[in-house]
């Protein structure tokens, strides 16, 4: 048996053992890295700089892209560098870190796609009642109890998996640090407690998802009886962002946790892994801005102010003055 205080590091599943496909895995990860940071990067520049999207949705969907750029910061540089210098090995300390930090900001996003969904059901079906019901105090306290709340999971879980004993080595059949594939290292005698925490999570989940369906069965009810064309798409436009979101979110997620054992496959889990933690940061922003002609043109409106400024300083510099 191979306890906690004997494993310095573990060893994690590469995507492929060839040179040439490590690097082209390296620059894909870099590439769909860039794009997670410039849209959510945007996002959260534009609903700080620009007034008129101070509401409580951008406050939302600007904790969602902090929550995205974490997400995605915490499992794809390590398997970067794993690539590219062509090794698996991460260090004990740098797996607990890695565990609790997406364990952390996973449960906080679904904890906020939660709200999200509150948000809309509200703006639609109450909006007499929204400033009332989501001031900016409501909206701030909210938020934090979503953080409050992945933390706390988080905790819970990365204490609970790290303190069993080790039966099964130190190799994860995972390319990151998960609470599942860490679990298959223990003795099979010992798990019970976490099996127990993670069906009490799930739960949790389930009424998160509960809340969310029936929150956009009414939605969508309010919407039908909307009179007029132009307002029913304007309503469906505010709304079908989030869906695709939750949809990406909770399929894939629901997938990799609860496929069966007969389709199961290391290759297959790379991919389902890579759907659910790697591409959804980068494609939320995509999503948002798609739908949504108000946060388009809010973004157009920075990108063309930065441009501006840097073409001005470039003009300034070629004269000798200095730029503002």
């Amino acid at each position: 048996m191979s306890n906690s205080s004997s494993i310095t590091h573990f060893l994690l599943l590469p995507f492929t053992d060839t040179r040439e496909l490590q690097l082209w895995h390296f620059w894909l990860f870099l590439g769909i890295s860039l794009a997670a940071l410039v849209g959510n990067g945007l996002i959260i520049t534009s609903t700080v700089c620009i007034q008129h999207l101070h509401t409580p949705m951008y406050f939302f969907l600007l904790n969602l892209s902090l929550l995205d750029l974490g997400c995605i910061s915490t499992t794809v540089p390590k398997s970067m560098v794993n690539s590219l210098w062509n090794t698996r090995a991460i260090s004990y300390t740098g797996c607990v870190a890695q565990l609790f930090f997406f364990s952390f900001l996973f449960s906080a996003e679904y904890s906020l796609l939660t709200i999200m969904s509150y948000d809309r059901y509200v703006a639609i079906c109450k909006p007499l009642h929204y400033g009332t019901l989501l001031g900016s105090r409501a909206c701030v306290h909210v938020a934090a109890a979503a953080w409050g709340t992945g933390f706390l999971h988080a905790l819970l879980h990365t204490a609970n998996t790290f303190s069993l004993p080790r039966c099964g080595g130190n190799a994860v059949e995972q390319f990151f640090c998960e609470i599942p594939h860490i679990l298959k290292l223990s003795c099979s005698h010992s798990y019970n407690r976490e099996v127990g925490i993670i069906v009490f999570s799930a739960f949790l989940y389930f009424g998160c998802f509960v809340f969310i369906v029936v929150s956009y069965v009414q939605i969508f009810r309010a919407v039908l009886r909307i009179p007029s064309e132009q307002g029913r798409h304007k309503a469906f436009s505010t709304c079908l962002s989030h869906l695709a979101v939750v949809s990406v979110f909770v399929t894939t997620g629901t997938f990799t946790y609860l496929k069966p054992h007969s389709i199961s496959s290391p290759f297959l889990g790379l991919v389902v892994s890579v759907l659910y933690s790697v591409v959804p940061p980068a494609v939320n922003p995509l999503i948002y801005s798609l739908r949504n002609q108000e946060l388009k043109d809010a973004v157009r409106k920075l990108v063309t102010a930065c441009v501006s400024a840097v073409m001005r300083c470039l003009f300034s510099s070629a004269k000798g003055s200095q730029c503002r």
